[in-house]
């Protein structure tokens, strides 16, 4: 199993980024797929998630209404499509996978991260 994760970059506050998450190894109908975030100082948070047996996906409160999360199974990819950036949305972001959504949080399976940085 493995993940890759691209698509960071730096971007000015308001613009727009589109983060991948692809995946080998598995299915996406198989696993659930989730983000994370890691700001320097503060603790990993759960960014979005999906998964084939629930049909609403997660969002954090701090990116509801920015964020959506998408699957491409032809692709076998997990997409975040981030609008309106926030200083505050700088940090790392990692994709995870999980068989279920429960303890996607401490998932065995993680991507390497890729850099976000918004300017101000």
């Amino acid at each position: 199993v493995q993940l890759q994760a691209s698509g960071g970059g730096l971007v000015q506050t308001g613009g727009s980024l589109r983060l991948s998450c692809a995946v080998s190894g598995f299915t996406l109908d198989d696993f659930a797929i989730g983000w994370f975030r890691q700001a320097p100082g503060k603790e990993r948070e759960g960014v979005s998630c999906i998964s084939s047996s629930d049909p609403s996906p997660y969002y954090a409160d701090s990116v509801k209404g920015r964020f959506t999360i998408s699957r491409d199974n032809a692709k076998n990819t997990v997409n975040l499509q981030m609008d309106s950036l926030k200083f505050e949305d700088t940090a790392v972001y990692y994709c995870a996978a999980n068989p279920s959504l429960a303890g996607l949080d401490h998932a065995n399976y993680w991507g390497q991260g890729t850099q976000v940085t918004v300017s101000s």
